[in-house]
């Protein structure tokens, strides 16, 4: 995944392709003009890297000129087509072949086809890498199409957005909202990682542990966990904008993922915001913060017996435990209403046998999934 401007694109078409449609349309053009010197016009500026490796596939004389044309901005079509650069070579009794990046509209090759009728040519044909088919309502039919793709807005291989993108050797889509994000939460000893590692294997999700990318990042010496270590080493608290850098990372390397689970953040309303924030950027966001409710003297039970075993001596004196579900709590009510607020919160019983619990927190999903991909 990669971000240009303010959005985020995943990969689509991969450089193998696109060259095994160029080198297919390049035959398929040299078997109806093998016995003639056509001219191809290139529509700039997002046929540059088509029109280079079809010229180059083509086995036969031609001759080349481009047309520079505008209509998009941004994300979207302005629907208004202005020629910025006319073609410089003598078209009248040519035969023309357009080398056209993208059809969508059909409004750059009304154009184009305006121009060169003008211009008297013998004859002319309509080469499109990419034909939005559902989009198209051009009344010109496309002669040769490299691939045929829906109606999603894409970047790399000549096209652009707010022209960045343009060199990238494959393609790649618009980021849609499409993922399953949860903020799960629950006091010490409530089960919370055992429940993560259920849920992630149930709907494909990447759990998101802050702890372990802390761990992993100072353990693995990155330049965040360098960082890191420098606040902690002082005894300080590391910054969020450390931490949410961190959590970017992860969410980036797993591009293909169909969610996350975020585990021990946020922990406060303005990390709640910061994550809000960086999932905006990729068309995503937080679906359901989940809290496994469990009644504390059971817990403080339940972590004094494990810490029998555990060796950890925060599970062994009762009074440090009371304080760590103090802390929790204060943290969870800020965070609760936070999510609240967006319709956003469920509590679920965290008692009972794991199975049940897992149950709960499925069903509570689930019914998520009428809303997410929307």
């Amino acid at each position: 995944m990669i971000k240009l401007h303010d959005k985020y694109f995943s990969p689509f078409i991969s450089e193998t392709e696109i060259q095994t449609a160029v080198q297919r349309m390049a035959h398929e053009i040299s078997e109806d003009f093998k016995d003639s010197v056509p001219v191809f016009v290139g529509v700039l500026n997002g046929a540059f890297m088509f029109a280079s490796d079809l010229i180059r596939a083509y086995p036969y004389e031609c001759e080349v000129s481009f047309v520079k044309l505008s209509s998009y901005h941004g994300l979207s079509s302005t629907g208004i087509v202005e020629t910025l650069l006319d073609v410089s070579i003598d078209l009248e009794g040519r035969s023309v072949v357009i080398l056209e990046d993208i059809a969508d509209t059909g409004k750059t090759i009304e154009t184009l086809v305006g121009m060169f009728s003008e211009m008297n040519v013998k004859q002319f044909k309509i080469a499109a890498m990419f034909y939005k088919k559902e989009a198209y309502e051009g009344e010109y039919n496309i002669d040769y199409v490299g691939m045929e793709i829906p109606d999603k807005f894409i970047i790399g291989y000549g096209l652009d957005y707010n022209e960045l993108g343009r060199n990238l050797p494959k393609v790649y889509q618009l980021k849609e909202n499409n993922m399953t994000n949860l903020v799960l939460f629950g006091p010490p000893g409530a089960g919370k990682g055992t429940q993560a590692e259920f849920l992630k294997d149930r709907y494909h999700l990447v759990h998101i542990s802050t702890g372990v990318v802390f761990r992993e990042n100072i353990k693995n010496a990155t330049d965040l966990g360098k960082l890191a270590k420098t606040y902690i080493d002082n005894g300080d608290l590391v910054p969020d904008e450390v931490t949410i850098n961190m959590l970017k990372a992860e969410v980036e390397k797993n591009s293909d993922a169909k969610g996350f689970i975020f585990d021990g953040f946020p922990r406060t309303e303005a990390q709640a915001e910061a994550l809000d924030t960086f999932l905006s950027e990729m068309n995503e966001g937080i679906n359901a913060c989940i809290a496994l409710e469990v009644d504390t003297d059971l817990l403080v039970q339940r972590l004094l017996e494990r810490g029998k075993t555990s060796g950890r001596s925060d599970d062994q004196d009762e009074e440090k435990i009371r304080n760590r579900f103090d802390e929790y709590n204060e943290k969870t009510a800020i965070l609760k209403d936070y999510y609240a607020k967006q319709g956003k919160f469920y509590a679920v019983d965290g008692v009972g046998d794991i199975t049940e619990i897992t149950e709960r927190l499925s069903k509570v999903i689930d019914e998520l999934s009428t809303t997410v991909g929307g």
